[in-house]
């Protein structure tokens, strides 16, 4: 049977990653993985998880399953999270499944849809994150693609957006990341949020919001906004969410998949519906990040401590954006990389070509993804002169 197998392409980022670990260039950046990294180039744990850690470590006492929703504690705090005090959850219209990451919650999203409609068509941005076309048609559903990102002009194509999803036909899925736009930066604001939200609800396509970095753009309630406005207007919802970026916890892979129904008793049957995927795919998720996120978030004290350290991370990222504009400019860069502090998150496609990009990993030990995308969080104080000489050089 194997024997009949040929080899698949490694994921770019991920051979992005192994070139990086084998470099011996003392000056090696890495802006391509996409994880936050503190001013020493790690990823931190956070004191709030540590502390949430050592009380789960003396408290804990049972390694039973914990259920197909897995934490019903964390799957409520996600909900607040997410919605606030929202009337969908006044009115018990939100049911929420624990998954393993937010990839875990978007594979389960996808066999919910698949169940609710084996013809429809998810709708993503372009360009989006790439693993979101695999998962979507790992499940068997048919992806297209809707204008976002101008490449040309370094904004949003809102226009030609509307335009396309003003002909999605009903019933079917369109895709929106709430904040910190994977991989361009580039958000909608509020009044872009709410034409959508009108939009969906008139031409009757279902938003499914993915959001991977919830704080890690203007703040805990603003970068839920938009996702708050949909919830304002239409009548079903899915949402993906994930903890890995905002708490720091991407290798205990914890996420939710949540979805809003129309009444209570819809959102009961769309449940046993979403726990049978979850069944078939994973049968009970782990327990450890979901305990820790639950912990943090049962506690005045920790939440607090969260809520600084989030605020310090979110800083640090919209500092260092400010930081690369003004270093290229310094360094005399004719090309106008003002576009970088106007977006928000991680991440910001850099406009350059892939002969510079080669250059960059070749000459100067940087890595970047082909596509010009960069983790912003991948340069620091340390290395910004270094980064912005490279820059000018290969721009030559």
């Amino acid at each position: 049977m194997f024997s009949t197998l040929k080899p698949l392409p490694t994921d770019p980022i991920l051979g992005l990653m192994a070139a990086y670990k084998q470099d011996t260039n003392p000056n090696k950046i890495d802006l391509g993985v996409g994880v936050y990294k503190d001013e020493q180039g790690n990823t931190p744990v956070l004191k709030a998880v540590k502390k949430a850690e050592a009380f789960r470590l003396e408290n804990e006492t049972t390694k039973s399953y914990i259920g197909l929703a897995g934490n019903l504690d964390f799957c409520q705090k996600m909900e607040s999270l997410l919605l606030g005090e929202h009337r969908a959850l006044l009115a018990n219209r939100v049911r929420t499944a624990q998954t393993p990451g937010g990839t875990g919650a978007l594979r389960v999203a996808a066999e919910f849809i698949k169940r609710c409609n084996t013809n429809a068509t998810v709708w993503v941005t372009t360009p989006t994150w790439a693993n979101h076309i695999s998962l979507f048609e790992a499940a068997g559903l048919t992806v297209k693609e809707y204008p976002y990102y101008d490449y040309e002009n370094k904004g949003l194509l809102f226009d030609e957006m509307i335009k396309t999803l003003k002909q999605v036909p009903k019933g079917d899925v369109v895709l929106l990341h709430a904040c910190c736009h994977n991989p361009s930066g580039m958000d909608l604001n509020e009044a872009q949020w709410k034409v959508v939200a009108e939009l969906a609800k008139d031409v009757g396509f279902t938003p499914l919001v993915d959001i991977a970095y919830q704080g890690f753009g203007s703040s805990l309630d603003e970068d839920a906004k938009g996702l708050r406005l949909l919830a304002d207007t239409v009548e079903e919802m899915l949402i993906c969410s994930s903890c890995s970026k905002n708490f720091g916890l991407y290798r205990e892979r914890i996420g939710a998949c949540s979805l809003i129904s129309n009444d209570s008793t819809t959102a009961d049957v769309s449940n046993s519906v979403l726990l049978s995927v979850v069944r078939s795919i994973y049968s009970m998720p782990p327990a450890h990040g979901a305990d820790i996120v639950n912990t943090i978030l049962s506690s005045s004290e920790l939440t607090q401590l969260w809520h600084d350290e989030l605020d310090e991370m979110r800083s640090r990222i919209n500092g260092l954006r400010t930081l690369i504009k003004s270093s290229l400019a310094e360094k005399g860069v004719a090309q106008d990389f003002s576009f970088i502090d106007q977006q928000n998150g991680m991440f910001s496609f850099l406009g350059i070509n892939k002969e510079q990009i080669d250059r960059l990993q070749k000459e100067y030990a940087i890595y970047i993804v082909g596509s010009s995308r960069v983790n912003v969080a991948g340069v620091s104080q340390t290395n910004i002169d270094y980064f912005s000489n490279a820059i000018a050089d290969v721009l030559k």
